[in-house]
């Protein structure tokens, strides 16, 4: 019976890597097509927050990339490179793990605050502010067919969309924040 059985788990393993690690039957349609918005959570950084008392300017205060991460965000460049993705800009927040990753995957990025965490005390008070900065930011922006890629963390990308990222996934959204695609990179 057991013999039986196998060939059912491997192709049952088969799948599971398939649809859970593997980004081959995600749908980069959207971002071919060009001015879309392609939100990335930042890659692997275990824990959750940062420490009391991190400071921004700071990264050994702050939660940052493990190995897992960097490769991750490595991964995430070539997965654009390979689907010939046009983009026009790279935004990144300011913190460590998001630049690190905007930098493993695109190299150029350009910091812009509206993208920082609003998770936790003191920087949790500039959430309002910050969504609105970074929605006219994106109704003014004009990508033509490239697109506009924004670094930033699990809270600002479930403020303007319906998805609850994992690390390094990338949501594609139209200028309405209408969600396209999610991709999955680990």
């Amino acid at each position: 019976m057991i013999r039986n059985n196998v060939p059912h788990i491997l192709f049952l393993t088969f799948l599971f890597l398939i649809f859970n690690i593997s980004p081959i039957f995600a749908n980069w349609q959207p971002a071919k097509e060009g001015n879309k918005i392609i939100l990335i959570r930042h890659s692997i950084a275990p824990g959750s927050g940062d420490p009391p008392g991190f400071q921004i300017k700071d990264c050994k205060t702050q939660r940052n990339l493990s190995k897992e991460g960097i490769t991750q965000s490595k991964k995430i460049g070539q997965l654009f490179k390979k689907n010939q993705i046009k983009i026009d800009q790279v935004l990144s927040s300011q913190w460590c793990r998001c630049k690190d990753t905007a930098r493993y995957a695109f190299k150029n990025y350009k910091e812009f605050s509206a993208l920082n965490s609003t998770f936790q005390s003191p920087h949790d008070k500039n959430a309002k502010k910050q969504i609105k900065e970074l929605r006219d930011f994106i109704k003014k922006w004009n990508g033509n067919d490239s697109n506009l890629v924004l670094v930033t963390h699990y809270v600002i990308i479930t403020a303007i969309t319906d998805v609850a990222p994992r690390s390094g996934e990338i949501v594609i959204i139209d200028k309405s924040y209408n969600t396209l695609s999610t991709i999955l990179t680990n």
